[in-house]
C-alpha cells in the first residue's frame, strides 16, 4: 500500500487539465451558436451548471475503490435496466413525462431538466461486462475455444436487454454506441481471433446487405422488419443529401456548407454565417469548422486524441483485469461517440443524433460522461492497489 502518497500526487491532474479545455472550448461554441437568434435560452450558464454536476459526481466517484464499484456492477446495471423499463412504460402523449423527441421516446421531461437514461446505462453496462469478463476468466485461467463461447454467450446475454430496450425507443446511434463498447470489451478480453473475425466478417456483410436493401428494397424493410421511413430517410439523405435538400438533408447540407465555408483559418469567434439547425447539439462541431476553420477543428481532434492516448496509458499500466476492461469500454465509448458525431457532420457517416462528448450542450450527456470518467479517476487515485509500479510512478 501507499499511504504516503499525498492528494496531489493520487489526483490525475493531466485528465482534470483535458476536461478545463474541453469546457473552455464547449462554452465558446455554444455561445457562438446561440448568436443565430434561433435559441430564447442561454445554454452558456446551463453548460457550466452541467460541468459542474460533472465536476462533483466525478470528486463523489473518487470516494470509493475500483473493488467496491465491482460489487455494486450488477446492483447498477439492474437499476439502469428499470429506468430503461420505467421509461418504456411512462406515458407519452403530449405534455407528458416521456413525450417522444424527434420520434424516439427516449427522454424524461421533468421540467426542470430532460434526462436521457440511456446516456448512464453505458457506464453501468460497461461496469457489467466488466465484472462478466474479470470473472470469466479467474474461473477459467486455461483459454479455449469453448470457454471463449462461452463467455461470448453471457456478453451477448447482459446486452440484449439494454439493446433491445434502446432499440424500442427507437435510438439506433445509442445502440451503435452499445455494440461499440461490447466489441472493444471482448477484443480486450483477449477471445480468439478465430471467433472474432467470423463474427465481424458476417456483421459485416449483415449490414452492407441492409444498406442494399434500404436502397432497393425498402418496402421490404418497412413491412417485414419494421424498420421507419425516418430510418431510412437518414440514408438517402446521407448518401445523396441535395436530392433531399428542403427535408431530411437539409442538415448535413448546412454542416457542410458551414465547415467548407471557414477554410483554412475560420471566420472568427460569433462570425459564423451558416445557420445549421441543432447546432448547439449534435451539429457542435460545425460552429467549430466555420468560426476556427481546418486549424481550430483539427485541435479540437487532436485533444480527443491527447485524451484517449492518456486513457489508453492508463488501462496498459493497471493491474486489476477488471479496471482494464472497464477502461476499454470507456475509451471505446468516447472513441466511437466523437468519430460518428464528427463524421455526420462531414458526410463520411449517417446522421444518428449522437452528441460531441464534452462539448455538444446536455445535461444527461455530461452526466453520463462524468460517471465513466469518474471510474477513471477513482482507479488513478487508488492506484496503488490496482496498478503496476512503485510508489514514485508518474501516471
Amino acid at each position: 500500500m501507499n499511504s504516503k502518497r499525498t492528494f496531489s500526487d493520487r489526483f490525475d491532474w493531466t485528465l482534470a487539465f483535458i476536461m478545463i479545455l474541453f469546457c473552455i472550448i464547449s462554452v465558446m461554441a455554444i455561445a457562438s451558436a446561440q448568436t443565430t437568434g434561433v435559441y430564447d435560452t442561454n445554454f452558456v450558464p446551463k453548460q457550466l451548471f452541467w460541468y459542474f454536476v460533472g465536476a462533483c459526481i466525478i470528486a463523489g466517484m473518487m470516494y470509493f475503490e475500483p473493488d467496491q464499484y465491482k460489487k455494486m456492477s450488477w446492483y447498477l446495471y439492474g437499476l439502469g435496466i428499470f429506468i430503461l423499463i420505467l421509461l418504456m412504460i411512462a406515458p407519452d402523449g403530449v405534455d407528458q413525462i416521456a413525450e417522444p423527441r424527434n420520434n424516439a421516446k427516449s427522454w424524461f421531461h421533468l421540467g426542470f431538466a430532460d434526462i436521457q437514461p440511456s446516456e448512464f446505462m453505458k457506464t453501468f453496462f460497461i461496469l457489467a461486462l466488466a465484472q462478466i469478463v474479470s470473472k470469466h476468466h479467474e474461473k477459467n485461467p486455461i483459454k479455449t475455444l469453448k470457454t471463449d463461447f462461452i463467455l461470448l454467450g453471457k456478453i451477448f446475454l447482459v446486452l440484449l436487454v439494454p439493446l433491445a430496450l434502446i432499440m424500442q425507443q427507437p435510438d439506433l446511434g445509442t445502440s451503435l454506441v452499445f455494440l461499440a463498447i461490447t466489441a472493444a470489451i471482448i477484443i480486450a478480453a483477449g477471445v480468439s481471433w478465430k471467433i472474432i473475425l467470423p463474427v465481424a466478417a458476417s456483421a459485416v456483410a449483415v449490414g452492407s446487405s441492409l444498406l442494399w436493401m434500404a436502397l432497393y428494397m425498402q418496402d421490404f424493410l418497412i413491412e417485414k422488419l419494421d424498420f421507419n421511413r425516418y430510418q431510412l430517410a437518414r440514408i438517402y439523405s446521407w448518401l445523396d443529401p441535395y436530392s433531399y435538400s428542403s427535408t431530411d438533408g437539409f442538415h448535413l447540407i448546412s454542416s457542410l456548407n458551414a465547415i467548407g465555408s471557414g477554410e483554412i483559418l475560420g471566420k472568427g469567434f460569433k462570425n459564423h454565417q451558416v445557420a445549421v439547425p441543432e447546432n448547439h447539439t449534435d451539429f457542435i462541431f460545425s460552429v467549430i469548422g466555420e468560426e476556427y476553420g481546418f486549424i481550430g477543428a483539427s485541435i479540437v481532434i487532436c485533444l480527443f486524441f491527447f485524451l484517449i492516448f492518456h486513457l489508453t496509458k492508463l488501462t496498459l499500466r493497471m493491474k486489476d483485469p477488471f479496471c482494464t476492461y472497464v477502461c476499454a469500454g470507456i475509451i471505446a465509448m468516447i472513441t466511437f461517440h466523437v468519430f460518428e458525431n464528427i463524421g455526420m457532420t462531414i458526410q463520411l457517416l449517417p446522421i444518428t443524433g449522437i452528441p460531441l462528448p464534452f462539448i455538444s450542450y446536455g445535461g444527461s450527456s455530461m452526466m453520463g460522461n462524468a460517471l465513466a470518467l469518474g471510474l477513471v479517476f477513482s482507479m488513478k487515485f487508488h492506484h496503488q492497489t490496482y496498478m503496476f509500479g512503485n510508489d514514485d510512478d508518474d501516471f
